[in-house]
């Protein structure tokens, strides 16, 4: 079994930061492709940033040029820096991310969600 650990989410003021991370463990090999996701009250879950194993990155217009996805692959863990929050990025924000567990051999995993407040 794998297990996606977040942490980080909380209550910010407008124009505030949080870091948002994601660890890995269990029985598993690497993270290949990985992303961020947020759910608002009331609305579908959205892709917010998304990095392959490669470094490569997509983020959602809305938070592009404020969020920045990172990773350390040696320690299998995700990052979600979020600056100039505003109100509307108030969410649970998950992990998500294809485990590789044995060779040739790729499920996916969600973490278990992160509140994050923005609010005055």
């Amino acid at each position: 079994q794998v297990q996606m650990v977040e942490s980080g989410g909380g209550l910010v003021q407008p124009g505030g930061s949080l870091r948002l991370s994601c660890a890995a463990s269990g029985s598993m090999i690497s993270i290949d492709d990985a992303g961020w996701y947020r759910q608002a009250p009331g609305m579908e879950r959205e892709l917010v940033a998304y990095s392959n194993r490669g470094g490569g990155t997509t983020y959602a217009h809305s938070v592009k040029g404020r969020f920045t996805i990172s990773r350390d692959n040696a320690k299998n863990a995700v990052y979600l820096q979020m600056n100039s929050l505003k109100p509307e990025d108030t969410a649970v924000y998950f992990c998500n991310a294809d485990v590789l567990t044995n060779p040739g051999i790729t499920i996916n995993y969600w973490g278990q969600g992160t509140h994050v407040t923005v609010s005055s």
